[in-house]
Protein backbone atom coordinates (compact mmCIF):
# COMPACT_ATOMS: atom_id res chain seq x y z
CA UNK A 1 0.00 0.00 0.00
CA UNK A 2 1.67 3.04 -0.98
CA UNK A 3 2.21 6.11 1.24
CA UNK A 4 -0.50 8.17 -0.16
CA UNK A 5 -3.64 5.68 0.25
CA UNK A 6 -2.07 4.23 3.52
CA UNK A 7 -4.67 4.74 6.67
CA UNK A 8 -2.34 4.18 9.11
CA UNK A 9 0.32 6.43 8.26
CA UNK A 10 -2.45 9.78 7.51
CA UNK A 11 -4.62 8.71 10.94
CA UNK A 12 -0.63 8.44 12.63
CA UNK A 13 0.28 11.66 10.97
CA UNK A 14 -2.71 13.92 12.05
CA UNK A 15 -2.76 12.36 16.15
CA UNK A 16 1.35 13.62 15.66
CA UNK A 17 1.23 16.52 13.94
CA UNK A 18 -2.02 18.32 15.49
CA UNK A 19 -1.44 18.12 19.05
CA UNK A 20 -0.10 21.00 21.61
CA UNK A 21 3.23 19.25 22.15
CA UNK A 22 4.35 19.26 18.38
CA UNK A 23 3.64 22.87 18.18
CA UNK A 24 5.53 23.11 21.74
CA UNK A 25 8.25 20.85 20.78
CA UNK A 26 9.09 22.68 17.93
CA UNK A 27 9.10 26.54 19.03
CA UNK A 28 11.20 25.14 22.58
CA UNK A 29 13.73 23.92 19.77
CA UNK A 30 13.68 27.09 17.80
CA UNK A 31 14.36 29.30 20.68
CA UNK A 32 16.84 27.36 21.60
CA UNK A 33 18.91 27.13 18.77
CA UNK A 34 18.62 30.68 18.13
CA UNK A 35 19.39 31.44 21.78
CA UNK A 36 22.90 29.60 21.07
CA UNK A 37 23.61 31.21 17.14
CA UNK A 38 23.09 34.78 18.77
CA UNK A 39 25.41 34.32 21.85
CA UNK A 40 27.67 32.98 19.63
CA UNK A 41 28.02 35.44 17.57
CA UNK A 42 30.91 37.19 16.91
CA UNK A 43 30.75 40.87 18.30
CA UNK A 44 33.63 42.12 16.50
CA UNK A 45 33.32 44.84 14.03
CA UNK A 46 35.32 43.69 11.15
CA UNK A 47 35.54 39.82 10.81
CA UNK A 48 38.58 37.95 8.31
CA UNK A 49 36.82 35.42 6.75
CA UNK A 50 39.52 33.95 4.93
CA UNK A 51 40.42 32.31 8.64
CA UNK A 52 39.12 29.35 9.63
CA UNK A 53 39.15 29.37 13.21
CA UNK A 54 39.00 26.81 15.37
CA UNK A 55 36.46 27.81 17.91
CA UNK A 56 34.03 28.04 14.90
CA UNK A 57 34.82 24.07 14.22
CA UNK A 58 34.33 23.60 17.64
CA UNK A 59 30.87 25.65 17.76
CA UNK A 60 29.68 23.69 14.65
CA UNK A 61 30.46 20.40 16.09
CA UNK A 62 28.89 20.78 18.92
CA UNK A 63 26.19 21.93 17.40
CA UNK A 64 25.71 18.80 15.46
CA UNK A 65 26.44 16.87 18.30
CA UNK A 66 23.65 18.21 20.67
CA UNK A 67 21.37 17.29 17.78
CA UNK A 68 22.61 14.02 17.39
CA UNK A 69 21.91 13.27 21.18
CA UNK A 70 18.44 15.31 21.14
CA UNK A 71 17.52 12.53 18.21
CA UNK A 72 18.57 9.91 20.28
CA UNK A 73 16.59 11.12 23.15
CA UNK A 74 13.64 11.85 21.02
CA UNK A 75 13.04 9.02 18.40
CA UNK A 76 12.43 6.26 20.57
CA UNK A 77 10.03 8.77 22.83
CA UNK A 78 7.90 9.01 19.18
CA UNK A 79 8.52 5.34 17.62
CA UNK A 80 8.49 3.10 21.02
CA UNK A 81 4.88 3.36 21.72
CA UNK A 82 3.29 3.09 17.87
CA UNK A 83 2.74 -1.09 18.41
CA UNK A 84 3.15 -1.35 22.57
CA UNK A 85 0.42 1.87 22.69
CA UNK A 86 -2.37 -0.94 20.38
CA UNK A 87 -2.16 -3.32 23.07
CA UNK A 88 -2.44 -0.31 26.13
CA UNK A 89 -5.48 1.06 24.37
CA UNK A 90 -6.47 -2.87 23.18
CA UNK A 91 -6.96 -2.39 19.59
CA UNK A 92 -3.68 -4.32 18.89
CA UNK A 93 -6.33 -7.57 17.23
CA UNK A 94 -8.43 -4.37 15.73
CA UNK A 95 -5.48 -3.34 13.56
CA UNK A 96 -3.86 -6.84 12.83
CA UNK A 97 -7.83 -8.20 11.50
CA UNK A 98 -7.63 -4.82 8.78
CA UNK A 99 -6.36 -5.89 5.57
CA UNK A 100 -3.91 -3.58 5.46
CA UNK A 101 -0.76 -5.53 4.83
CA UNK A 102 1.71 -5.99 8.18
CA UNK A 103 4.56 -4.26 6.13
CA UNK A 104 2.01 -1.17 5.21
CA UNK A 105 1.35 -1.18 8.89
CA UNK A 106 5.20 -1.45 10.30
CA UNK A 107 5.95 1.63 7.26
CA UNK A 108 2.81 4.27 8.24
CA UNK A 109 4.09 3.73 12.17
CA UNK A 110 7.74 4.40 11.21
CA UNK A 111 7.45 7.10 9.15
CA UNK A 112 4.82 8.67 10.83
CA UNK A 113 6.81 8.37 14.49
CA UNK A 114 9.55 10.31 12.71
CA UNK A 115 7.94 13.26 10.64
CA UNK A 116 7.99 15.45 13.75
CA UNK A 117 11.81 14.67 14.49
CA UNK A 118 12.75 15.42 10.71
CA UNK A 119 11.21 18.54 10.17
CA UNK A 120 12.73 19.62 14.20
CA UNK A 121 16.07 19.20 11.73
CA UNK A 122 15.30 20.41 8.79
CA UNK A 123 14.36 23.62 10.82
CA UNK A 124 17.41 23.75 12.02
CA UNK A 125 19.03 24.34 8.47
CA UNK A 126 18.90 28.50 8.27
CA UNK A 127 20.51 28.41 11.74
CA UNK A 128 23.73 26.42 10.41
CA UNK A 129 23.63 28.21 7.44
CA UNK A 130 24.11 30.86 9.48
CA UNK A 131 27.91 29.90 11.20
CA UNK A 132 29.27 28.70 7.39
CA UNK A 133 30.63 32.34 7.08
CA UNK A 134 32.29 31.90 10.66
CA UNK A 135 34.70 29.53 8.67
CA UNK A 136 35.75 26.32 9.98
CA UNK A 137 33.50 23.78 8.64
CA UNK A 138 32.72 23.52 4.64
CA UNK A 139 29.36 23.17 3.08
CA UNK A 140 29.84 19.28 2.37
CA UNK A 141 30.70 18.60 5.91
CA UNK A 142 27.46 20.42 6.45
CA UNK A 143 25.29 18.51 3.83
CA UNK A 144 27.37 15.00 5.10
CA UNK A 145 26.74 15.82 8.50
CA UNK A 146 23.31 16.43 8.12
CA UNK A 147 23.23 13.18 5.79
CA UNK A 148 24.26 10.74 8.74
CA UNK A 149 21.93 13.27 11.30
CA UNK A 150 18.69 11.75 8.96
CA UNK A 151 20.10 8.32 8.72
CA UNK A 152 20.53 7.89 12.42
CA UNK A 153 17.10 9.24 12.92
CA UNK A 154 15.65 6.44 10.66
CA UNK A 155 17.71 4.03 12.52
CA UNK A 156 17.13 4.74 16.36
CA UNK A 157 13.12 4.75 15.27
CA UNK A 158 13.41 1.52 13.48
CA UNK A 159 14.65 0.26 16.91
CA UNK A 160 11.94 1.72 18.60
CA UNK A 161 9.18 -0.01 16.71
CA UNK A 162 11.19 -3.18 16.66
CA UNK A 163 10.98 -2.87 20.41
CA UNK A 164 7.58 -1.92 20.92
CA UNK A 165 6.49 -5.03 19.25
CA UNK A 166 7.95 -7.46 21.86
CA UNK A 167 6.25 -5.57 24.71
CA UNK A 168 2.81 -4.99 25.82
CA UNK A 169 3.96 -1.86 28.15
CA UNK A 170 5.71 1.45 26.42
CA UNK A 171 7.47 2.35 29.16
CA UNK A 172 9.60 -1.23 28.91
CA UNK A 173 9.55 -0.92 24.77
CA UNK A 174 10.94 2.92 25.67
CA UNK A 175 13.62 1.35 28.30
CA UNK A 176 15.22 -1.20 25.70
CA UNK A 177 15.18 1.29 22.72
CA UNK A 178 17.31 3.77 24.87
CA UNK A 179 19.46 0.81 26.40
CA UNK A 180 20.40 -0.35 22.77
CA UNK A 181 20.57 3.19 21.20
CA UNK A 182 23.01 4.48 23.78
CA UNK A 183 25.98 2.41 22.45
CA UNK A 184 25.14 3.50 18.79
CA UNK A 185 25.14 7.31 20.39
CA UNK A 186 28.59 6.98 22.14
CA UNK A 187 29.87 5.10 19.12
CA UNK A 188 28.95 7.98 16.99
CA UNK A 189 30.23 10.63 19.01
CA UNK A 190 33.49 9.14 19.26
CA UNK A 191 33.94 8.28 15.78
CA UNK A 192 33.05 12.19 14.64
CA UNK A 193 35.99 13.21 17.09
CA UNK A 194 38.41 10.57 16.01
CA UNK A 195 37.84 11.49 13.07
CA UNK A 196 37.92 15.64 13.37
CA UNK A 197 41.54 16.11 11.96
CA UNK A 198 40.90 14.48 8.65
CA UNK A 199 37.52 15.96 7.29
CA UNK A 200 37.74 13.98 3.68
CA UNK A 201 37.64 10.75 5.44
CA UNK A 202 35.16 11.77 7.63
CA UNK A 203 32.72 12.18 4.60
CA UNK A 204 33.12 9.28 3.45
CA UNK A 205 32.53 7.35 6.64
CA UNK A 206 29.56 9.06 6.59
CA UNK A 207 28.45 9.09 3.26
CA UNK A 208 29.02 5.74 2.48
CA UNK A 209 29.74 3.50 5.58
CA UNK A 210 27.59 4.38 8.37
CA UNK A 211 24.19 5.10 5.53
CA UNK A 212 24.77 0.93 4.43
CA UNK A 213 25.26 0.03 7.88
CA UNK A 214 21.99 2.22 8.98
CA UNK A 215 19.93 1.14 5.97
CA UNK A 216 20.72 -3.14 6.81
CA UNK A 217 19.22 -2.83 10.18
CA UNK A 218 16.04 -1.06 9.03
CA UNK A 219 15.32 -3.34 6.82
CA UNK A 220 15.85 -6.20 9.01
CA UNK A 221 14.22 -5.10 11.52
CA UNK A 222 11.29 -4.11 9.65
CA UNK A 223 11.39 -7.13 7.76
CA UNK A 224 11.88 -8.95 11.66
CA UNK A 225 8.36 -6.21 13.09
CA UNK A 226 6.63 -7.13 9.69
CA UNK A 227 7.00 -10.88 9.87
CA UNK A 228 6.25 -11.19 14.20
CA UNK A 229 2.95 -8.80 12.60
CA UNK A 230 1.94 -11.83 10.43
CA UNK A 231 2.06 -14.48 12.80
CA UNK A 232 1.51 -12.64 16.28
CA UNK A 233 2.50 -14.30 19.73
CA UNK A 234 0.93 -12.20 21.83
CA UNK A 235 -2.82 -12.02 20.16
CA UNK A 236 -5.35 -12.09 22.90
CA UNK A 237 -4.03 -9.93 25.13
CA UNK A 238 -7.33 -9.92 27.77
CA UNK A 239 -6.46 -13.27 28.63
CA UNK A 240 -2.13 -13.19 28.69
CA UNK A 241 -2.52 -10.27 31.37
CA UNK A 242 -0.51 -12.27 33.59
CA UNK A 243 2.51 -14.39 32.34
CA UNK A 244 3.33 -17.65 34.13
CA UNK A 245 7.17 -16.98 34.98
CA UNK A 246 7.78 -20.47 35.71
CA UNK A 247 6.54 -20.82 32.02
CA UNK A 248 8.89 -18.04 30.70
CA UNK A 249 11.59 -18.86 32.42
CA UNK A 250 11.48 -22.93 31.06
CA UNK A 251 11.19 -21.10 27.33
CA UNK A 252 13.87 -18.14 27.75
CA UNK A 253 16.57 -18.07 25.77
CA UNK A 254 20.15 -16.89 27.50
CA UNK A 255 19.59 -15.25 30.85
CA UNK A 256 17.19 -16.95 33.38
CA UNK A 257 16.09 -15.65 36.09
CA UNK A 258 15.54 -17.78 39.11
CA UNK A 259 13.42 -15.94 41.83
CA UNK A 260 14.34 -18.96 44.54
CA UNK A 261 17.72 -18.39 44.21
CA UNK A 262 20.91 -15.31 44.98
CA UNK A 263 20.65 -12.37 43.51
CA UNK A 264 17.81 -13.15 41.76
CA UNK A 265 15.56 -13.14 44.36
CA UNK A 266 16.19 -9.60 45.48
CA UNK A 267 14.63 -7.96 43.01
CA UNK A 268 12.04 -11.07 41.49
CA UNK A 269 11.28 -12.88 44.80
CA UNK A 270 9.13 -15.76 44.39
CA UNK A 271 5.61 -16.24 44.77
CA UNK A 272 4.28 -16.37 47.83
CA UNK A 273 2.58 -19.64 49.28
CA UNK A 274 2.59 -19.16 52.53
CA UNK A 275 -0.06 -16.00 54.33
CA UNK A 276 1.61 -12.55 54.96
CA UNK A 277 2.15 -11.87 58.33
CA UNK A 278 0.24 -10.26 61.02
CA UNK A 279 0.90 -6.35 60.24
CA UNK A 280 2.63 -6.72 56.93
CA UNK A 281 2.06 -4.48 54.24
CA UNK A 282 -0.29 -5.91 51.56
CA UNK A 283 1.02 -2.97 49.15
CA UNK A 284 4.31 -3.93 49.41
CA UNK A 285 3.26 -7.62 48.82
CA UNK A 286 1.25 -7.88 45.84
CA UNK A 287 4.10 -5.25 43.96
CA UNK A 288 6.74 -7.20 44.92
CA UNK A 289 5.33 -10.96 43.95
CA UNK A 290 3.16 -10.05 41.43
CA UNK A 291 2.56 -6.63 40.06
CA UNK A 292 5.85 -5.49 39.02
CA UNK A 293 6.66 -8.67 36.62
CA UNK A 294 3.54 -9.44 35.84
CA UNK A 295 3.96 -9.06 32.04
CA UNK A 296 6.54 -11.25 32.55
CA UNK A 297 10.73 -10.25 32.45
CA UNK A 298 11.49 -9.93 28.68
CA UNK A 299 12.82 -6.01 29.79
CA UNK A 300 14.66 -7.35 32.66
CA UNK A 301 16.82 -10.07 31.16
CA UNK A 302 17.28 -7.64 28.43
CA UNK A 303 18.74 -5.06 30.35
CA UNK A 304 20.45 -7.06 32.94
CA UNK A 305 22.37 -8.89 29.41
CA UNK A 306 22.95 -5.75 27.63
CA UNK A 307 24.30 -3.50 30.62
CA UNK A 308 26.71 -6.15 31.55
CA UNK A 309 27.86 -6.96 28.33
CA UNK A 310 28.44 -2.92 28.37
CA UNK A 311 30.29 -3.06 31.41
CA UNK A 312 32.66 -5.14 31.25
CA UNK A 313 34.95 -3.79 28.41
CA UNK A 314 34.29 -0.16 30.29
CA UNK A 315 35.51 -1.91 33.26
CA UNK A 316 38.89 -2.94 31.67
CA UNK A 317 39.43 0.31 29.48
CA UNK A 318 38.51 2.72 32.64
CA UNK A 319 39.61 1.39 35.68
CA UNK A 320 42.70 -0.62 34.74
CA UNK A 321 44.07 1.36 31.81
CA UNK A 322 43.34 4.74 31.36
CA UNK A 323 42.90 5.48 34.89
CA UNK A 324 42.18 9.46 34.80
CA UNK A 325 39.01 8.55 33.32
CA UNK A 326 37.43 6.16 36.04
CA UNK A 327 34.63 8.92 36.14
CA UNK A 328 33.49 8.01 33.04
CA UNK A 329 32.65 4.00 34.19
CA UNK A 330 30.47 5.96 37.27
CA UNK A 331 28.63 8.12 35.16
CA UNK A 332 27.73 5.03 32.76
CA UNK A 333 26.19 3.18 36.31
CA UNK A 334 24.47 6.85 36.65
CA UNK A 335 23.03 6.72 32.82
CA UNK A 336 21.39 3.64 33.32
CA UNK A 337 19.99 4.11 36.65
CA UNK A 338 18.35 6.96 34.70
CA UNK A 339 17.24 5.33 31.97
CA UNK A 340 15.69 1.66 34.09
CA UNK A 341 14.97 3.20 37.49
CA UNK A 342 12.00 5.38 36.39
CA UNK A 343 10.67 2.60 34.31
CA UNK A 344 9.90 0.55 38.42
CA UNK A 345 8.36 4.13 39.64
CA UNK A 346 7.00 6.09 37.43
CA UNK A 347 4.08 3.94 36.64
CA UNK A 348 3.17 3.31 40.13
CA UNK A 349 0.22 5.33 40.73
CA UNK A 350 -0.47 5.84 37.19
CA UNK A 351 -0.86 2.43 36.09
CA UNK A 352 -3.79 2.13 38.66
CA UNK A 353 -5.51 5.40 37.17
CA UNK A 354 -4.87 2.99 33.79
CA UNK A 355 -6.60 0.36 35.03
CA UNK A 356 -9.58 2.06 37.04
CA UNK A 357 -8.44 0.50 40.39
CA UNK A 358 -7.10 3.84 42.26
CA UNK A 359 -10.63 4.63 43.74
CA UNK A 360 -10.83 0.98 44.84
CA UNK A 361 -7.58 0.93 46.55
CA UNK A 362 -8.07 4.08 48.13
CA UNK A 363 -10.79 2.53 49.76
CA UNK A 364 -9.62 -0.21 51.84
CA UNK A 365 -8.49 0.47 55.14
CA UNK A 366 -4.83 0.97 54.25
CA UNK A 367 -3.87 5.12 54.53
CA UNK A 368 -2.65 6.35 51.52
CA UNK A 369 1.14 6.87 53.26
CA UNK A 370 0.82 3.15 53.60
CA UNK A 371 0.17 2.75 50.19
CA UNK A 372 2.79 5.06 48.71
CA UNK A 373 5.72 3.27 50.46
CA UNK A 374 4.33 -0.14 49.93
CA UNK A 375 4.77 0.76 45.83
CA UNK A 376 8.00 3.10 46.20
CA UNK A 377 9.63 0.91 48.56
CA UNK A 378 9.24 -2.07 45.86
CA UNK A 379 10.32 0.64 42.43
CA UNK A 380 12.96 1.84 44.43
CA UNK A 381 14.79 -1.64 45.62
CA UNK A 382 14.44 -3.37 41.84
CA UNK A 383 16.12 -0.17 40.82
CA UNK A 384 18.82 -0.29 43.16
CA UNK A 385 19.48 -3.90 42.82
CA UNK A 386 19.88 -3.65 39.31
CA UNK A 387 22.12 -0.96 39.25
CA UNK A 388 24.23 -2.52 42.13
CA UNK A 389 24.86 -5.00 39.55
CA UNK A 390 26.75 -2.49 38.17
CA UNK A 391 28.60 -1.64 40.66
CA UNK A 392 29.97 -4.86 41.17
CA UNK A 393 32.30 -4.36 38.34
CA UNK A 394 33.47 -0.54 39.87
CA UNK A 395 34.13 -2.21 43.12
CA UNK A 396 36.18 -5.25 41.76
CA UNK A 397 38.27 -3.00 39.25
CA UNK A 398 39.24 -0.76 41.90
CA UNK A 399 40.31 -3.27 44.89
CA UNK A 400 42.39 -5.15 42.29
CA UNK A 401 44.11 -1.89 40.84
CA UNK A 402 46.60 -0.26 43.67
CA UNK A 403 46.51 3.35 42.11
CA UNK A 404 43.06 3.80 43.67
CA UNK A 405 44.05 2.94 47.23
CA UNK A 406 45.69 6.40 47.75
CA UNK A 407 42.31 8.30 46.68
CA UNK A 408 39.73 7.71 49.35
CA UNK A 409 37.44 10.34 49.13
CA UNK A 410 37.57 10.14 45.52
CA UNK A 411 36.38 6.17 45.93
CA UNK A 412 34.03 7.55 48.54
CA UNK A 413 32.77 9.72 45.61
CA UNK A 414 32.71 7.51 43.09
CA UNK A 415 30.27 5.07 45.03
CA UNK A 416 27.94 7.36 47.11
CA UNK A 417 27.38 10.02 43.59
CA UNK A 418 25.35 6.88 42.02
CA UNK A 419 23.77 5.97 45.38
CA UNK A 420 22.35 9.81 45.57
CA UNK A 421 21.27 9.61 41.82
CA UNK A 422 19.48 6.19 42.58
CA UNK A 423 17.21 8.52 45.43
CA UNK A 424 16.75 11.59 43.49
CA UNK A 425 15.55 9.31 40.20
CA UNK A 426 13.06 7.41 42.63
CA UNK A 427 11.39 10.52 44.58
CA UNK A 428 11.83 12.14 40.99
CA UNK A 429 9.46 9.64 39.33
CA UNK A 430 7.23 8.44 42.00
CA UNK A 431 6.07 12.36 42.06
CA UNK A 432 5.78 12.14 38.81
CA UNK A 433 3.31 9.17 38.91
CA UNK A 434 1.16 10.92 41.35
CA UNK A 435 0.83 14.18 39.15
CA UNK A 436 0.33 12.24 36.10
CA UNK A 437 -2.67 10.27 34.88
CA UNK A 438 -0.94 7.73 32.30
CA UNK A 439 2.46 5.86 32.83
CA UNK A 440 3.89 7.25 29.51
CA UNK A 441 3.42 10.65 30.38
CA UNK A 442 4.96 10.18 33.83
CA UNK A 443 7.93 8.43 32.48
CA UNK A 444 8.75 11.08 30.20
CA UNK A 445 8.24 13.82 32.75
CA UNK A 446 10.83 12.20 35.06
CA UNK A 447 13.54 11.57 31.66
CA UNK A 448 12.61 15.42 31.35
CA UNK A 449 13.03 17.06 35.02
CA UNK A 450 16.36 14.76 35.06
CA UNK A 451 18.05 15.90 32.03
CA UNK A 452 17.32 19.31 33.07
CA UNK A 453 19.19 18.69 36.27
CA UNK A 454 21.59 16.60 35.01
CA UNK A 455 22.21 17.15 31.79
CA UNK A 456 21.96 21.00 30.97
CA UNK A 457 24.62 21.91 33.59
CA UNK A 458 27.36 20.03 32.00
CA UNK A 459 26.23 21.48 28.54
CA UNK A 460 25.94 25.07 29.66
CA UNK A 461 29.72 24.46 30.78
CA UNK A 462 30.99 23.19 27.96
CA UNK A 463 29.11 25.68 25.51
CA UNK A 464 30.43 28.64 27.34
CA UNK A 465 34.37 27.15 27.54
CA UNK A 466 33.83 26.87 23.86
CA UNK A 467 32.74 30.08 22.90
CA UNK A 468 35.32 31.63 25.50
CA UNK A 469 33.05 33.28 28.19
CA UNK A 470 34.52 35.30 31.07
CA UNK A 471 35.96 34.25 33.65
CA UNK A 472 33.35 35.24 35.84
CA UNK A 473 30.62 34.31 33.73
CA UNK A 474 32.34 30.89 33.86
CA UNK A 475 32.46 30.32 37.12
CA UNK A 476 28.93 31.23 37.64
CA UNK A 477 27.43 28.56 35.05
CA UNK A 478 29.92 26.14 36.92
CA UNK A 479 27.95 26.41 39.92
CA UNK A 480 24.92 25.56 38.45
CA UNK A 481 26.86 22.13 38.18
CA UNK A 482 25.44 21.41 42.04
CA UNK A 483 22.31 19.60 40.11
CA UNK A 484 24.43 17.54 38.07
CA UNK A 485 26.16 14.04 39.23
CA UNK A 486 27.83 14.16 36.36
CA UNK A 487 29.54 17.58 37.36
CA UNK A 488 30.17 16.18 40.82
CA UNK A 489 31.91 13.42 39.58
CA UNK A 490 35.00 14.92 37.64
CA UNK A 491 34.74 17.85 40.75
CA UNK A 492 36.40 14.66 42.70
CA UNK A 493 39.98 15.05 43.15
CA UNK A 494 42.61 12.76 41.85
CA UNK A 495 46.24 11.99 42.84
CA UNK A 496 49.40 11.42 40.75
CA UNK A 497 48.65 7.13 41.25
CA UNK A 498 45.77 7.27 39.06
CA UNK A 499 48.04 9.66 36.16
CA UNK A 500 50.73 6.90 36.42
CA UNK A 501 52.90 9.08 37.13
CA UNK A 502 55.78 10.24 40.18
CA UNK A 503 55.28 13.95 38.97
CA UNK A 504 53.91 16.84 39.88
CA UNK A 505 50.58 15.90 37.33
CA UNK A 506 47.31 15.77 39.74
CA UNK A 507 43.97 16.60 39.50
CA UNK A 508 42.85 18.87 42.26
CA UNK A 509 39.06 19.30 41.99
CA UNK A 510 36.55 21.07 43.42
CA UNK A 511 35.36 19.33 46.80
CA UNK A 512 32.68 22.35 47.51
CA UNK A 513 30.73 21.47 44.11
CA UNK A 514 30.66 17.79 45.48
CA UNK A 515 29.43 18.83 48.96
CA UNK A 516 26.85 21.03 46.66
CA UNK A 517 25.14 18.57 44.43
CA UNK A 518 24.98 16.50 47.96
CA UNK A 519 23.59 19.56 49.61
CA UNK A 520 21.14 19.68 46.47
CA UNK A 521 20.05 16.53 46.47
CA UNK A 522 18.45 16.50 49.48
CA UNK A 523 16.62 19.77 48.79
CA UNK A 524 15.41 17.84 45.45
CA UNK A 525 14.20 15.29 47.77
CA UNK A 526 12.81 18.03 50.33
CA UNK A 527 10.55 19.16 47.32
CA UNK A 528 9.42 15.96 46.03
CA UNK A 529 8.30 15.03 49.46
CA UNK A 530 6.35 18.09 49.82
CA UNK A 531 4.74 17.64 46.72
CA UNK A 532 4.24 14.40 47.61
CA UNK A 533 2.59 14.69 51.29
CA UNK A 534 0.29 17.64 48.86
CA UNK A 535 -1.20 15.01 46.80
CA UNK A 536 -1.80 12.24 50.26
CA UNK A 537 -3.59 14.80 51.48
CA UNK A 538 -6.10 14.61 48.40
CA UNK A 539 -5.50 11.37 47.82
CA UNK A 540 -6.75 10.83 51.46
CA UNK A 541 -9.53 13.04 51.01
CA UNK A 542 -10.63 10.86 47.86
CA UNK A 543 -10.10 13.94 45.66
CA UNK A 544 -9.16 12.25 42.99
Amino acid sequence: MGFKNNPVLQRELLVNLRTNRAFILLAVYQILLAAVTLIAWPSDERLNLTENPPSARRLVDLFFLGQYVIASLIAPSFAAGTISGEKERQTYEMLLASPIRPGAIVLGKLIAALTHLALLIVASLPIIVLFLPLGGVSVYEVAAAYLGLFVSVILFGAIGVFCSSYFSRTSNSLVVSYLVILPLVIGGILLWQFLATDGLLRLKVIVFIVPAFAIAAVILMAAATASRLLYPPDVGSEGKEIIDLEQEAAEAVGLVIQPDQFPDRLFAPPRRDTLMNDGANPVYDKEIHGEIFSQGTLMLRLVIQISILLAIPLMGVLLFWLTPHAPWFAVYVIVFNLLVGPVFLAGTFTSERERQTLDLLLTTTLSPWKIFWGKFIVGFRVAFVLTSFLVWPMLLGIALNPQFYTNWFFIVGLFAIPIAVSVVNAFVAITASLYQNRTVMALMTTYVVLIVLYVIPPGLNTLASTLEFSSSTLQWINWLGVTSPFRALFALPMDQHLFDSDGEIFHEGQPSLVIGYFVCSVLIVAISMLLISVKMKRLGGHLE
